[in-house]
């Protein structure tokens, strides 16, 4: 659990999530804008959906093993790769590697870990593992407060890949190598147990909502809130509440889900996760974006875990192939909004537009998830 937890700090938290604190200083100190940084999380998602498509596509654990033990690496070099110049062809390739990175961290680790737990018999909950997102974002904002009036861009990237290095020797020396029998510890045989195909495509479907509504606060909450006159300075203090918020959210979810069933406990989650992520459109005082981060962390979060953890309960023998086919629909989201937002921000002056659509598109996810609380599963 805690190896999966550095992994995720390392691939999520310093590879992915150091780009959204660290955005508005490049901003500010390189060439980039609103559209061209926009641009750089779309291919920043390419590179994770690509990952997803290898997960997807691989059932031999140890394999999976490899690709995970890569990816921390890719993670490292990635991020000290965004450090080396002011190049836009080398900042998209890192963005592009970091986001290989984090679907190593999040699906293959993610499914390695499950498949360890059902093998050995606990209950099947990832909480602790996913609460390595929220610590990851809630260290790139910590990390971007301590560094960010001292050091430039370049030096800024430099010392997060430090931070990197550190991250990856837990998350490396932790993980058991995967056992690839088909029996668990006490001899029992690991069974798939697939739902019907359309309740699959609906799930698919819904987790497409929740794609596009994760990735335009994940993206751009920092620079949406130092757009602000009367906010500015103040965004890396909501995304450090929406890390930590996001940190214990996971454990939460799953004591919910477990009185509820996932299906509920995911239209709460979606419900919540609408009202953080349009406050700042209609609420531009420090309470109500600190409000927005806190909704948003201990909600996007709790989908991410219990979407992949129910997917992956489906298939013990290989969880991390459905879970990968589950993210390419999350995918799709992340590669279309951020360069949309990007672009309509660049041509409105604000985030207001994108941040509604968001929220209207979550809204469907959750007329999908009542949906498929009424389809038959099997």
């Amino acid at each position: 659990m805690f190896a999966g937890l550095f992994s995720l700090i390392l691939t999520m938290g310093v590879a992915r999530f150091s780009y959204t604190p660290l955005l508005p200083t490049m901003l500010q100190q390189t060439f980039l804008n609103n559209a061209s940084g926009g641009w750089l999380a779309t291919i920043n998602y390419m590179g994770y959906m690509c990952g997803a498509l290898i997960a997807a596509s691989i059932s031999n654990l140890k394999l999976k093993d490899t690709l995970y033990r890569v990816g921390l690496i890719v993670a490292i070099l990635s991020t000290i790769g965004m450090a080396l110049a002011e190049n836009y062809i080398l900042w998209a390739v890192m963005r592009f590697l970091a986001g290989l990175s984090s679907a190593a961290g999040l699906l293959i680790g993610s499914g390695l870990i499950l498949n360890w737990m059902l093998r050995h018999g606990h209950r099947p909950e990832l909480g602790i593992h996913f609460g390595g997102l929220g610590m990851g974002i809630a260290l790139s904002a910590a990390v971007t407060m301590l560094i960010s009036n001292n050091f430039n861009w370049s030096q800024q990237w430099q010392i997060f890949s430090l931070v990197g290095v550190c991250l990856a020797i837990p998350a490396w020396l932790w993980l058991p190598r995967p056992d690839d029998s088909a029996l668990t510890k006490k001899g029992e045989a690991l069974v798939d147990n697939p739902p019907q195909r359309s309740w699959m495509w609906l799930l698919f479907a819904a987790y497409f909502c929740a794609g596009f509504g994760y990735v335009i606060s994940a993206t751009f909450l920092v620079a949406i809130i130092d757009n602000q006159p009367s906010l500015q300075g103040n965004g890396n203090l909501v995304w450090l509440v929406t890390g930590l918020a996001a940190s214990p959210a996971c454990i939460v979810w799953d004591r919910i889900a477990r009185k509820t069933g996932e299906l509920k406990a995911l239209f709460i989650a979606y419900a919540i996760n609408i009202i953080g992520i349009i406050i700042p459109a209609f609420d531009s005082s420090l309470t109500g974006v600190l409000l927005s981060g806190f909704l948003f962390g201990a909600t996007f979060i709790g989908i991410v875990s219990l979407m992949l953890t129910m997917v992956g309960k489906f298939f013990p023998t290989k969880p991390a192939k459905p879970m990968g086919k589950l993210t390419l629909s999350y995918g799709v989201a992340q590669i279309i909004a951020p360069a949309m937002s990007g672009m309509i921000a660049e041509s409105t002056g604000n985030y207001n537009t994108p941040l509604i659509l968001a929220a209207v598109i979550m809204g469907v996810g959750m007329a999908l998830l009542i949906w498929l609380m009424s389809h038959k599963k099997y």
